[in-house]
């Protein structure tokens, strides 16, 4: 069954930002996410990965939900400090994947930041395949974002062709 289905309150002191968000909210944007808090209240739980030994929840996606509350008192004082949270249960790669894929749902992202997650999940041994199915990448932008990073260790043992990559 869909996490969606087990909605819980949890105290925004037990949540935490992730290391590897590249989403970006423009300022306007951000004023019409507090509005539409303010408004309607929170319609949407955060996704978070819960870290049992540190009583913790990772943000997965949520995460500028989360900044409204903690930046608005009006809002932490009306949901008396409390975020609608679903958990998954993935490992660091795949809620990197998750997190991407939520955000390429509606947003944009940071490039470097997105260099930054390309380079950590093939040095965590991910196949470009495995990138390009989970992140929604193709195979051009996945070339891009190696290229910009400059890490040689991104192609190492590669060897590039046609069927690969698209490209003569």
């Amino acid at each position: 069954m869909s996490p969606v289905y087990n909605v819980k309150a949890v105290p925004i002191e037990k949540i935490q930002a992730n290391s590897y968000n590249p989403n970006a909210v423009a300022p306007p944007e951000m004023k019409l996410l507090y509005q539409s808090i303010r408004e309607d209240g929170y319609t949407m739980p955060i996704v978070c990965y819960y870290i049992a030994a540190e009583d913790r929840y990772e943000i997965v996606d949520g995460f500028h939900r989360y900044c409204v509350m903690l930046r608005h008192k009006d809002i932490y004082e009306r949901e008396k400090g409390m975020m609608p949270v679903v958990v998954i249960d993935k490992d660091v790669s795949n809620r990197m994947a998750s997190t991407i894929r939520h955000n390429r749902a509606r947003g944009t992202h940071c490039i470097e930041l997105m260099v930054n997650i390309v380079a950590e999940l093939t040095r965590s041994g991910m196949s470009d395949a495995w990138i390009m199915k989970n992140i929604g990448m193709d195979a051009d932008e996945l070339l891009r974002l190696k290229q910009i990073s400059g890490l040689a260790e991104l192609f190492a043992g590669k060897e590039f062709s046609e069927t690969e990559y698209g490209e003569k």
